[in-house]
């Protein structure tokens, strides 16, 4: 399929590795230049020329923390009229909400929910203008049910995912979609992180922690940064122009819901 976008610019944000990187190796293969974000210039660097090399795209990778006000510079310098913007950023690690300071819970929602929409206003009226944009922001599962030791993420990125619901609808008249997209259990160094506290929280073998996790995950499998990755680059596309305002779990069937 077409998608529309070849010869657009995005800035992929957190996008050395994970879902970021995921997402980015999917705009590559359908024409997009990217501006690519991380804060490992080592690991960042790798990850564009491997881009490159498989994709023949263009790629500028910003080694830069996006949640400060220089690192946004510095990513807008790069790309200051982006056609697509993927927001994503580190989660707070897994702690126990009683463990959380102030100081903890400023930062988690100044990552997770600040950032995002601070970038969102540096960039939304020059695609309305230009009549073309795509905003996707990556959220959690967790915003849809509780996950523990997560208490953190899941608030700020509900309280990202609230504050766009009505952004989304003033711009869709231009052309300009906001979406987010809910990852669960997607095989990133983070997950596999997860595991590894909870095995030694817990006492157990990781391949019984990660045997659990399968069980409550009807695909069971875990999921993959390149197949989250296309589906972003579709929300990016022209054919969906029309969706906007939405929250797309990507989560093999965990959460349990009809709606």
């Amino acid at each position: 399929m077409d998608l529309g976008i070849a010869g657009r610019k995005a800035i992929v944000c957190a996008s050395s590795r994970g879902l970021g990187r995921g997402c980015a190796m999917a705009l590559a293969r359908a024409g997009v230049s990217l501006v690519l974000n991380g804060r490992d210039g080592e690991t960042l660097g790798r990850t564009a020329e491997d881009i490159r090399l498989a994709t023949g795209a263009d790629v500028t990778p910003v080694t830069a923390d996006i949640s400060t006000a220089e690192g946004q510079a510095l990513v807008l310098a790069a790309c200051p009229e982006p056609d697509i913007l993927i927001n994503n950023n580190g989660g707070p690690p897994f702690r126990d909400f009683r463990e959380l300071d102030r100081r903890a819970m400023l930062t988690g929602v100044t990552m997770n929910m600040v950032t995002p929409i601070e970038l969102i206003q540096k960039v939304i009226d020059g695609m309305a203008a230009r009549g073309f944009g795509r905003i996707v922001n990556i959220t959690s599962i967790s915003v849809k049910m509780p996950l523990g030791g997560l208490d953190l993420s899941s608030g700020a990125r509900a309280g990202l995912t609230a504050f766009v619901a009505g952004v989304a609808r003033s711009v869709a008249a231009k052309n300009v979609t906001i979406n987010n997209l809910l990852p669960g259990s997607v095989e990133t160094d983070r997950l596999r992180a997860g595991i590894r506290s909870a095995a030694k929280n817990q006492g157990v073998a990781e391949s019984e922690i990660e045997r659990r996790s399968l069980d409550e995950i009807p695909a069971r499998r875990f999921g993959t940064p390149e197949e989250f990755g296309e589906v972003c680059t579709f929300l990016c596309s022209v054919h969906a122009a029309y969706m906007t305002g939405q929250n797309i779990l990507l989560d093999g069937g965990a959460y349990p819901a009809a709606f």
